[in-house]
């Protein structure tokens, strides 16, 4: 029996996943939260899974966060990002923090399944749908993977500043920005005020024209 708990804040999301993996005579789901910091209180409370399904996306404390938090403190757990987010960034990030399976949230059952099994038995799994997107990507710019990651290493830009260099680039304001990520409006200008000072630049306009010679925005 495979036990699973799993971290998701949208409840239709939460339900609709639970009852696929319990319709299963080898999986067995033990506990659930809809946020980081939830997930922890029922990993220390002694409710220990084979495998934790976390989404990226929460309240209080992310998945990416989550993920390194779990790792440091209960390494056999394995983890699978179950998330809306496909893009380069955000899967290189879980894979660094320690996760060990990445799908897209419109996963077909089957594959959701087998992902479950095998990183349940030590495997690492990608979905099809962000391993097409990072098949494409590499090939019209075979260097893209390391530039992104270099560039980050290299300024220090954290996950979260990522997330609010993108919104930024598709602009939002710091109130909106502060609504997507569930951040109060004084934490998202603190974020911005990091990636000026991290990248050199001395406005929004430059941030941008920054990120986009760089690679860390398209």
């Amino acid at each position: 029996m495979i036990k699973i708990v799993l971290a998701e804040d949208h409840l239709v999301v939460l339900n609709g996943v639970k009852l696929l993996l319990e319709s299963q005579s080898d999986l067995e789901v033990i506990d659930q939260g809809t946020n980081g910091n939830m997930i922890l209180d029922i990993l220390k409370s002694g409710n220990i899974p084979d495998v934790l399904i976390t989404d990226i996306n929460m309240s209080d404390m992310d998945g990416l966060e989550l993920i390194t938090h779990v790792k440091n403190d209960y390494p056999t757990i394995k983890i699978i990002v179950l998330s809306m987010l496909n893009n380069v960034q955000h899967v290189l990030q879980a894979f660094q923090n320690g996760a060990n399976g990445y799908l897209v949230k419109n996963v077909g059952y089957e594959e959701m399944l087998y992902a479950i099994r095998h990183v349940a038995k030590g495997g690492r799994f990608l979905c099809e749908e962000v391993s097409m997107i990072m098949l494409e990507t590499l090939q019209k710019s075979p260097s893209a993977f390391l530039n992104i990651e270099q560039i980050m290493l290299k300024i220090g830009l954290t996950e979260r500043e990522m997330e609010v260099l993108e919104l930024i680039g598709e602009g939002f304001t710091n109130l909106q920005i502060a609504d997507k990520l569930f951040l109060s409006k004084r934490t998202v200008e603190g974020h911005r005020q990091n990636l000026l000072e991290k990248t050199g630049v001395k406005n929004t306009a430059a941030l941008i024209k920054y990120a986009i010679k760089t690679g860390l925005m398209q």
